[in-house]
């Protein structure tokens, strides 16, 4: 053991070495300033006039299941064998709770009668359409009779949600008209995405204003200033409009299909993590100049100092969020690469426009206030004595390097984090596309309309197809299948041959006998996390009902959205191990290389889990305990899961960062007092930016996107004010000097690397010059 920690500790003490690149990075901006921000203008510019929008690649189905899962082969398989699906995802819904006239209810039959005759040839995209009326409750899973009568209607996969739902539209407008024939709306799964796009697009300018506002608030009251916060908002806007026309390019070359649930994400954390970044640059620059520095200098000195942390914070959180690429899930693959896009041109821009314009503006950047006020004169030129004055100040902090506090402070704080966490044992995951709908919305209101007068179910049954040689031959055991699904937890109603005495060989048995098919009813919302439970399970006991029902060796499987929606939800739980991985791999490593050590990077990470459990499971109790509501969006906690690692792993890296370069030159307990007031005052406001900035998707009225708003902005605050104020410092001062193990980091002290290489900036040299000499001279 000791062998091995002497050549790692050798290979991590090289990384100690300063890098000349970025001396040369530093004074390279800020020699070529007017250059810089000139450049990132035309950029700005020229993505804007000559690239595609974002929202031009449009959305489909894909984006949330594999093409080739079971459930859609089923359903292939189901239509190629019957010749006419039962499964359709846009329904016309009418109903009058006082009792739907006869004539409207035959009307309705006859009408999807003539239509899938091709009787109404004016009304394509529309193939088809299956007529279900609650008459005399005939139909299994009526909770009424006589008051609804629905339209599933039939069209071909390719066209898209908009066009489906517009076609269904049409033809309501067209035979729907007369007030007895008591029309509520179009719903159905396809429609509810119609219309979740279609708010998604009406919220996003409301979104980005109200974030941009948060911004300006929050950045101009932490600096007293009313130009910093236009430094944020210059930068974060380029970033933007950069990243959006790049996604949008990059989408249309490579033909992907985009979900809308995409772009607001991708604004927050854009506008969030680009204000971070400034405010870790503005905080620099301020610092130096309050210790007399000319303007040129300063901004050399806050490039040289920050742009290096702000680099590996933001190549932690792009490998983070690109972890996603490992899962299976489609909409995992798309979110990954699309949020490491993000990150990585806020990156690009943060470290060269905003060490430009601070270069160019100097203490204009914090007008009206001054940074000269209090300030103190540093002959060192060290960051870590400027931080010194600033720790000593901290009595709380000083207390708290005292062993016997730092381990109550540490218990009290951990136990809080984990009894937070323990809802998250309960979470349920669905996919819930009506009931994420606003009340008032058509598909929201026709889906209420029609689960009062059938089952909750009635919108989009499932379908269970049987193959085996000679299977519709057997109509007695077909029968005692049926009666045995209708037993089942979760099952409302079940039509199969039982109920059709008609035509029963056209509906229920194929042409061939070879295969069956019966229409499952849940009691439950199809894609509600109850729902999916339920068929999860019905799915585990199908063998031993098939036993039971003396139909051994036939082959089932499952069609429908519940049975989609289950894959989903099986896959993103299967996909938890994999993006759990690859996301701990990736920002354990940038840390260990970050911070020259093995035991601080692994104790680092474990406060951002333990911060991201809390969160995840206070989100679980808000929604599914006080909310009542049956369970969480699926993607919802794995996206928070990888953004709260990766950003918990960006603050780690600016926060302890500045720890070990305070430590080069004090001793450990003096580093800790010395760094940490200063790096959490910047921490707490950028963590209150991003969580604000995540925050504001609640703007969108869709449950997913507060869920998501909640988790994020719990779990940033949790992160930046809990974590990194009191359970690392706390966890510093009881594991020790050890935290650099293999490396000698903090037993032993280097030079400043601000102060390694003597790189003059547009003539005017570094500080007093005395103690940058060239690399390898002292």
């Amino acid at each position: 053991m000791s062998g091995l920690g002497t050549a790692a500790g050798r290979v991590l003490q090289r990384l100690r070495r300063p890098w000349r690149l970025s001396a040369h990075y530093a004074a390279v901006l800020v020699r070529f300033r007017y250059a810089v921000v000139l450049t990132w203008i035309g950029i700005a510019l020229s993505a804007t006039y000559l690239l595609p929008g974002f929202s031009d690649s449009g959305g489909g189905v894909d984006g949330f299941v594999d093409p080739d899962s079971p459930a859609i082969a089923t359903e292939i398989a189901e239509v190629r064998t019957f010749g006419f699906p039962l499964i359709a995802r846009t329904v016309v819904v009418q109903r009058d709770p006082d009792g739907l006239s006869g004539f409207a209810q035959a009307e309705a039959v006859l009408r999807a009668v003539a239509l899938s005759q091709q009787g109404y040839p004016d009304v394509f995209p529309i193939l088809g359409a299956l007529p279900v009326t609650n008459t005399e409750a005939l139909f299994p899973g009526s909770n009424e009779r006589n008051t609804t009568a629905l339209s599933y209607l039939f069209m071909p996969p390719w066209a898209g949600f908009a066009t489906q739902t517009r076609a269904a539209e049409r033809f309501a407008d067209r035979f729907l008209s007369d007030p007895d024939d008591a029309f509520v709306g179009v719903t159905g799964s396809v429609p509810a995405r119609a219309e979740q796009a279609d708010i998604v697009e009406e919220s996003l300018p409301l979104v980005e204003a109200a974030t941009l506002a948060a911004i300006v608030l929050i950045v101009g009251l932490y600096f007293r200033s009313v130009v910093a916060p236009l430094l944020a908002l210059v930068t974060a806007g380029v970033a933007f409009v950069v990243t959006i026309r790049v996604a949008g390019l990059a989408t249309e070359l490579l033909g992907l299909s985009v979900p809308s649930e995409l772009q607001p994400l991708m604004v927050a954390l854009l506008l969030g993590v680009s204000t971070d970044y400034v405010i870790f640059f503005v905080s620099g620059v301020k610092a130096e100049l309050r210790t007399g520095r000319p303007r040129l200098e300063a901004a050399n000195r806050a490039a040289l100092t920050f742009g290096p942390i702000v680099t590996v914070a933001g190549l932690t959180v792009a490998a983070g969020t690109a972890a996603l690429i490992v899962a299976q899930s489609p909409l995992f693959r798309t979110f990954g690469p699309a949020m490491a896009l993000a990150v990585l041109v806020a990156l690009v821009v943060s470290v060269t426009l905003v060490p430009a314009l601070l270069a160019i503006l100097g203490r204009g950047a914090l007008w009206p206030s001054n940074p000269h006020r209090g300030r103190t004169t540093v002959d060192s030129a060290d960051f870590a004595d400027e931080l010194l004055t600033v720790g000593r100040e901290s009595k709380t902090m000083v207390a708290l390097t005292q062993r016997p506090i730092a381990l109550r402070v540490f218990l009290v704080t951990a136990g809080a984090l984990v009894i937070a966490a323990l809802p998250l044992a309960n979470l349920n995951l669905g996919v819930a596309f009506i009931p994420a709908l606003p009340p008032g919305t058509e598909a929201r209101m026709a889906a209420d309309a029609a689960q009062q007068g059938f089952a909750k179910g009635i919108l989009s049954p499932t379908v269970l197809l049987l193959q085996d040689e000679g299977i519709g031959e057997r109509r007695t055991n077909l029968i005692r299948l049926q009666q045995l699904l209708e037993q089942q937890p979760g099952v409302a109603a079940v039509l199969g041959p039982a109920d059709i005495r008609i035509r029963a060989d056209r509906l229920v048995v194929s042409s061939t006998q070879d295969a069956a098919r019966l229409l499952i009813i849940l009691d439950e919302e199809p894609l509600g996390a109850i729902a999916v439970d339920d068929l999860i399970r019905l799915q585990g006991r199908m063998p031993a009902l098939l036993d039971e029902a003396d139909l051994v060796g036939a082959r089932a499987g499952f069609a429908g959205d519940t049975a989609i929606a289950a894959e989903i939800v099986v896959a993103t739980q299967d996909d938890l191990g994999r993006i759990s991985l690859a996301a701990l791999a990736v920002n354990l490593l940038l840390l260990i290389l970050f911070l020259r050590a093995l035991v601080a990077p692994i104790y680092l990470l474990g406060t951002s889990i333990l911060a991201l459990a809390a969160s995840l499971g206070l989100t679980t109790f808000f929604f599914q305990t006080v909310l009542g509501q049956d369970g969480l969006t699926f993607y919802v906690p794995f996206a928070a899961a990888v953004l709260l690692v990766a950003l918990g792993s960006d603050y780690n890296i600016f926060g302890v960062g500045h720890i070990w370069h305070a430590a080069r030159r004090l001793p450990l307990r003096d580093a800790i007092v010395t760094a940490v007031p200063q790096t959490t005052r910047a921490i707490t406001a950028a963590g209150i930016t991003l969580a604000v900035s995540f925050g504001m998707l609640a703007v969108v009225p869709l449950r997913p996107f507060r869920e998501l708003a909640f988790a994020m902005f719990v779990g940033i605050l949790l992160d930046a004010v809990v974590v990194r104020s009191l359970l690392v410092p706390t966890l510093l001062v009881l594991v020790g000097r050890r935290s650099s193990w293999p490396s000698r980091l903090l037993y032993d002290t280097a030079p400043d690397p601000a102060e390694v290489l003597k790189v003059p900036v547009d003539g005017v040299p570094p500080g007093d010059g005395s103690a940058l000499q060239p690399a390898g001279s002292g």
